[in-house]
Parts: structure tokens; sequence; C-alpha cells
């Protein structure tokens, strides 16, 4: 169902999409790819994805290109990932509303936001999962 504003023109409802978080390890670096509504929902990924993203020692990125929401928790976590890598985070493609956040708590002063997606390499499938699903371990290398 659409609705038409004032001006007459359509406008889709704005829909609450639950958040997802998933990592993905790539042959030069680990990609946390948030998606939905990023909050306080999502905590259990937030430290499974930390614990992730130490235990495997790539620079990390996050891809916040679907993000529709996000609260403090996901700030809390952003924070924590950047203090936590020994390389700059770097955010891809982070809305406008996301990126206001991060300027007014001053976490986009820790990461590096990219407007552009770089790309990126999956490592060979037999040397890494692509994608780690909650609660299985990383193959050791």
């Amino acid at each position: 169902m659409r609705d038409e504003n004032a001006a007459g023109d359509d406008i889709a409802p704005v829909q609450d999409e639950p958040g997802t978080l998933h990592v993905l390890v790539g042959a030069n670096r680990t990609r946390i790819v948030l998606s939905g509504e990023i909050d306080a929902n999502l905590a259990p990924e937030f430290s499974d994805a930390m614990a992730d993203a130490q235990e495997i020692g790539l620079p990390v990125e996050v891809d916040a290109h679907h993000v529709t929401f996000m609260d403090s928790s996901g700030v809390a976590f952003l924070a924590r990932l950047a203090a936590q890598a020994p390389q700059k985070v770097r955010v891809l493609r982070a809305p406008q509303t996301m990126r206001f956040l991060l300027e007014v708590t001053r976490v986009g002063e820790l990461v590096e936001i990219l407007d552009e997606d770089p790309g990126f390499e999956f490592a060979p499938i037999d040397e890494f999962t692509i994608e780690r699903l909650p609660g299985q371990p990383f193959p050791p290398r």
C-alpha cells in the first residue's frame, strides 16, 4: 500500500525491518554486513562479530548500505570495533542518518567512512568459511 503526501508524490510506507549482521571472511579483510534496524536486539551478534574479527586478525570493514535504523548500541558496537582493531575500520556506504550519529558521537573520527564499495575478494573456499553462521567456529589457519 502506498501513501501520498500533500504534494502528491508517492511515498512507500516505512516498515520495520529486523536487523541482521553477517561476517564475511575475505582474502585480505573481514567484512561485517549490517542490514535493517541495528539495535540492542543484535547484542549477541555484536559480541560474536567482535570475537570473530579479533580471531581472524585481518583489517575490518563494515558495509552499512542497507541500514535503515541505528541506535546507541549500534554506535557502541562500531566504537568498540574501532578501538580493538589494529587498523582503522572502514565503514562503507553509510546512510545519512547513520553518518549523522557517527558525527555527533565522534565515533566517525575513529573510522574511515567511504562512499563507494571498493569490492570484496572472497578467500578460497578451502581455506576459510566464506560466511560464518552463528555458533560455528572458524577453521584453523
